[in-house]
């Protein structure tokens, strides 16, 4: 059973600080389950999203996804699905959803309206050809069924230029250059004994 959008705490701070109506209006008139059109055009020019996981235990954990705008896609009105690049090894966000499928992720438009995005949903890793073919230099994907999708207020967040993409972003027919931690002497003796799929 899917739990009430705020917890008991919240409903407490809410009533303390006599929000709970400007608190119940905002998931009236904010929340929603269906991406709309300014839903897609901030997913589709990020270059990056923050994502939140945790534990079984529920001990959280927060990791920056990035890669060439358009690098989530959106696949109906209520999925979309991220790559999994290379990285490090530790794989402690896919981990996570492996033990606890729910996950948090924070889009921010850098430009302009400065607009925020928040999706909740259930999370799925996924070795599916169908997906990772679209997903250029994916080792795995990571598929969301949204539960809940609500923007905020932007205030808070600063006007920040992207003067380039990462040069370590993968894309079709580019290989992207070996990061400079893989040559550090204390890792680079392990990289060796890694499965490269």
């Amino acid at each position: 059973m899917k739990p009430d959008f705020y917890t008991n705490e919240s409903r407490v701070l809410q009533d303390k600080f006599l929000s709970r109506s400007l608190a119940d209006q905002l998931v009236k008139t904010r929340r929603h389950q269906e991406f709309s059109d300014s839903d897609r055009e901030i997913i589709n020019k990020a270059p990056l999203f923050f994502l939140a996981t945790a534990s079984a235990e529920g001990f959280p954990d927060c990791s920056v996804k990035g890669g060439n705008p358009g690098f989530v896609k959106i696949v109906n009105l209520t999925m979309l699905v991220f790559p999994d690049y290379d990285g490090n090894g530790m794989y402690r966000s896919l981990g996570n959803i492996n033990a606890n499928p729910h996950i948090g992720m924070l889009f921010l438009e850098y430009e302009g309206e400065r607009r925020k995005l928040r999706i909740n949903g259930h999370a799925t890793v996924s070795e599916e050809p169908h997906f990772l073919n679209q997903l250029p230099g994916a080792k795995l994907a990571i598929l969301v069924k949204v539960e809940d999708i609500f923007p905020n207020c932007p205030r808070y967040v600063p006007e920040i230029e992207v003067k380039k993409k990462s040069l370590f972003n993968p894309a079709v027919g580019y290989v992207p250059p070996e990061p400079g931690w893989k040559s550090k002497e204390d890792l680079k003796d392990y990289l060796s004994q890694r499965i490269e799929k």
